[in-house]
């Protein structure tokens, strides 16, 4: 009997080492990985993949830096083709366009559902990848908003801290109308050829310019409706500083020129690279719109990562996505630390960087209140076209200023988008 049982053990000791080789062998392969921003997602997937290769020397990564524009064309080209093998292992893909890809090319990607768990990553995040039912992604980076405002100025005025905090929009044009009489400033910066500040706005009232199904959806959207005559109000009190494009825009608060920025926490670096400015800055949740399901958080911008499903070291990645970005809370902690990058996995708040209290902003626990903000994201759908659709309400948003009445301008985006997405 003893004999037998140990001649148990040893068979299966043995099944078990040949179990493991097979495994190590199937993970000795190189993962080619796809993305942009050399100093944001590519050097947080080389920090990602040197945590990963510490443990799994065996893997090799080859992280390929593209432009942004030059992953989209690569990837479409590759997969209207169907030539997939001259795709990456894992590509990055702003959250925009996530369900285009998606719906478009069935079968491209590698479902991840019952490989990871998502129920610890902020459910907006989640949803903007998920397709019948199942999820395809890895969420990464957050776009979560916040108003970033100069305490100096607005205590020039009259105003405290806990003045700025849960205010709605109308409130903050008036506090914006007595920061100029008292200051000389504006209260922000707008680019009229831009609708990020629209559809920040538009999130925050759980509302897209496509509906839950993904139908195209503008004349009768309230979110969109307040979103457009929120940025009416503010032009015609003229309480903005014009900004024209991305560079115009930054130099509005970089320079001193006005009182707030209301934008994606990315934006935390370059408020901080102004060293003259420290301790006077604050940070609070973003206005509310006046409109039923309104609330004080939302999002602008984002990416994920996605596993390709022709990939021949498919298993591999998708263990390593899940090893690192869907468990190592120390991992978040450094990319917070050292490339400003608020990640989607809701249990990295819980970690020391986050709760740190920031002296450029007076001592305020910045991360911490982002990451607060993060789980109160309204989840939408941003649809097959978000992009084109975002044309349509660019070339209208001039016409705000000139007074046109907002159903006008809906009605104006819908017929241009109608036609776009066709």
């Amino acid at each position: 009997m003893y004999r037998k049982t140990n001649l148990s053990r040893v068979a299966a000791g043995a099944l078990a080492a040949a179990s493991l080789l097979a495994s190590t062998a199937a993970f000795a392969g190189e993962v080619t990985i796809w993305c942009w921003d050399p100093n944001f997602n590519v050097a947080i997937m080389k920090e990602a993949a040197s945590r990963y290769s510490a443990k799994h020397p065996e893997t090799t990564f080859n992280i390929v830096d593209f432009a942004k524009a030059d992953v989209e064309q690569k990837l479409q080209t590759a997969l209207s083709s169907g030539t997939t093998d001259a795709l990456p292992d894992i590509v990055l893909i702003e959250d925009y366009g996530a369900q285009k890809y998606l719906q478009s090319f069935p079968g491209a990607f590698a479902e991840l559902s019952s490989k990871i768990d998502f129920s610890g990553f902020a459910p907006y995040k989640v949803q903007l990848m998920t397709m019948d039912g199942a999820v395809y992604g890895m969420p990464f980076d957050s776009g979560v908003t916040g108003l970033y405002y100069r305490k100096d100025y607005l205590e020039q005025a009259g105003f405290k801290p806990e003045d700025m905090q849960n205010i709605t929009w109308d409130r903050f044009i008036e506090i914006g109308k007595q920061v100029e009489a008292k200051t000389g400033k504006k209260m922000l910066g707008l680019d009229v050829n831009d609708a990020g500040f629209v559809r920040i706005l538009m999130q925050s009232a759980g509302g897209w310019y496509f509906d839950k199904d993904g139908n195209l959806s503008i004349e009768n959207n309230a979110a969109l409706k307040a979103a457009l005559e929120t940025e009416q109000k503010i032009l015609q009190a003229n309480i903005h500083k014009p900004a024209a494009g991305w560079t115009e825009w930054v130099a509005t608060f970089t320079s001193g020129d006005v009182a707030t920025v209301t934008t994606g926490v990315w934006i935390t670096g370059t408020v901080k690279a102004q060293a003259d400015q420290s301790g006077k800055w604050g940070v609070a949740p973003i206005p509310k719109l006046d409109v039923e399901g309104a609330s004080h958080a939302s999002n602008l911008g984002g990416s994920s990562w996605y596993v390709t499903a022709g990939s021949a070291e498919k298993d591999e990645a998708i263990d390593f996505l899940n090893e690192v970005y869907a468990k190592d809370i120390d991992f978040y902690q450094r990319i917070l630390t050292e490339r400003g990058a608020v990640g989607s996995l809701l249990a990295a708040r819980n970690g020391p960087a986050y709760s740190e209290a920031d002296a450029f902003f007076d001592g305020e626990k910045v991360w911490q209140n982002f990451s607060d903000w993060l789980a109160k994201v309204p989840a939408v759908n941003y649809g097959v076209f978000t992009n084109e659709v975002d044309t349509a309400v660019t070339a209208h948003l001039p016409s705000l200023g000139q007074g046109a009445p907002i159903d006008d301008v809906l009605k104006a985006v819908d017929s241009q988008a109608q036609g776009q997405i066709q």
